[in-house]
């Protein structure tokens, strides 16, 4: 390849990467006051789709990757306490790296400083499906309870985080795992379901002696 060419394809990935974050930046300050909070310096990197923004507060500084989906569920009537209270923040710093969804019926905390590899699934609810005679997508939802990912906390690629669930603190849980119980704080998790498998703090004090 001739040095012309190899400039002009390094000059177009450039001019690429450019556009696409003038773009970002420009969909992000339009759509900010859908939400409850949009911190500043935030960015949704189009395409993305948000359902229930009026009850989703973005932090400052966060970045929402291409591909993801911000859903907040339910049927509360407008007005109503419920329907006005924020079911899903991500807070400052946090970073979904794309194509991950959060679905938030009742409550989905992120901390500050959250990294979400691409494909990361979080619900705190799930589908009902005790009745054997009707679909299960008419059925609804249910084992509705609250999920915190708290600050500084890392989640592999492909992870499943199911209802109910904390993960604590500069916790880190490995590619592909199920997360069905709480994982505490400074650990490492892996498998489905996710069980703990390092301690941090003991490494840190093995290092230190």
């Amino acid at each position: 390849m001739g040095p012309a060419r190899r400039t002009a394809g390094r000059l177009t990935l450039s001019a690429a990467r450019e556009l696409s974050r003038l773009r970002a930046h420009a969909f992000s300050r339009a759509a900010a006051g859908a939400f409850a909070g949009f911190g500043r310096r935030s960015v949704l990197q189009p395409p993305v789709s948000v359902d229930g923004a009026e009850r989703i507060r973005v932090g400052a500084g966060v970045w929402v990757g291409a591909g993801c989906w911000l859903r907040v569920v339910g049927e509360d009537r407008p007005g109503s306490p419920a329907a006005d209270a924020v079911a899903l923040e991500l807070g400052d710093g946090t970073n979904l790296a794309g194509n991950c969804t959060i679905n938030a019926a009742a409550s989905v905390r992120l901390g500050a400083h959250v990294l979400l590899a691409r494909g990361v699934y979080i619900a705190d609810h799930s589908h009902a499906f005790d009745d054997v005679e009707l679909p299960v997508i008419l059925q609804g939802i249910d084992r509705v309870a609250p999920i915190v990912l708290e600050d500084g906390c890392w989640l592999g690629q492909n992870v499943v985080v199911c209802p109910g669930v904390r993960i604590g603190r500069n916790a880190v849980v490995g590619a592909n795992s199920v997360v069905t119980s709480d994982i505490p704080d400074r650990c490492v998790a892996v498998g489905a379901p996710a069980r703990v498998v390092r301690r941090l703090d003991a490494v840190a004090a093995r290092r230190a002696a």
